[in-house]
C-alpha cells in the first residue's frame, strides 16, 4: 500500500531482458536504505526489490506488468518517481494506491498557470466510469486530484513542488503515464 506521495526521482542505469521480464536497475538517494524483498513503487507500479548494491537497486518487471505501464519505454538515463511502501502508523497524506497500474494515460496539453501547471490526459473510453471531478488519480505514482473531467479527458493541477520533485516536469505531449484509478470508485464501478 502506498500513498502516493513521491519520496524522490531514481535515474535508471542499466535494462536487462529476461525471457519476458524487464530487470531494471535504478540509482537514488534511498538506494542504500532499500532491502530485497521490499516493495516500492516505481511510477506509481509495485515492484519487489531483487538486489541492492551501492545506491542502486534492481527490481524485475513482467511481461504483463510491461503491456499495462510505460515502463517498457524506460530507456537508460531516464527518471523514475519512487516511493517505499506505507508502514503501518504513517501520516496517509495522498489517498490509497496499491501499486497496481490499470493502464495508461496520454499527455495531451500542458498549460502554464500562473506559477503552477495545467496537465489534460486522454484516457481509453473505458476507462471514463472510474474518474469523477475532484476524485482521486494516481498519475506515475502522483496522488492528484481530478478536475475538468469528460469522456475521455481530464486535467490536474500541478503545484511548483511536485512539478521540481517528481518526473513530470521530464513529461512531453504524447508521453504515457502510468495510471491507477481509486480503488473505492473502481469497487463501486464494479458494483453497479
Amino acid at each position: 500500500m502506498f500513498t502516493g506521495i513521491i519520496e524522490t526521482i531514481g535515474e535508471i542505469v542499466a535494462l536487462q531482458t529476461a525471457g519476458g521480464n524487464l530487470n531494471i536497475t535504478v540509482r537514488s538517494t534511498i538506494g542504500n536504505e532499500l532491502k530485497i524483498d521490499q516493495s516500492v513503487a516505481h511510477n506509481g507500479v509495485c515492484l519487489t526489490i531483487v538486489n541492492v548494491e551501492d545506491n542502486k537497486h534492481i527490481v524485475t518487471a513482467i511481461s504483463e506488468t510491461l503491456l499495462k505501464s510505460n515502463l517498457d519505454n524506460l530507456k537508460i538515463g531516464d527518471f523514475i518517481n519512487l516511493e517505499r511502501c506505507l508502514k503501518i502508523g504513517d501520516r496517509l497524506d495522498g489517498h490509497m494506491v496499491q501499486g497496481h497500474v490499470d493502464g495508461k494515460a496520454n499527455l495531451i496539453a500542458i498549460t502554464s498557470a500562473d506559477g503552477s501547471y495545467v496537465m489534460t490526459f486522454k484516457i481509453d473510453i473505458a476507462f471514463g466510469k472510474l474518474i469523477v471531478e475532484k476524485g482521486s488519480i494516481c498519475l506515475n505514482g502522483i496522488s492528484l486530484t481530478l478536475f475538468g473531467v469528460g469522456e475521455r479527458t481530464f486535467s490536474v493541477a500541478i503545484i511548483p513542488y511536485t512539478w521540481e520533485h517528481t518526473n513530470l516536469k521530464m513529461l512531453q505531449v504524447g508521453d504515457a503515464v502510468n495510471i491507477e484509478f481509486d480503488i473505492i470508485g473502481k469497487y463501486i464501478a464494479r458494483m453497479m
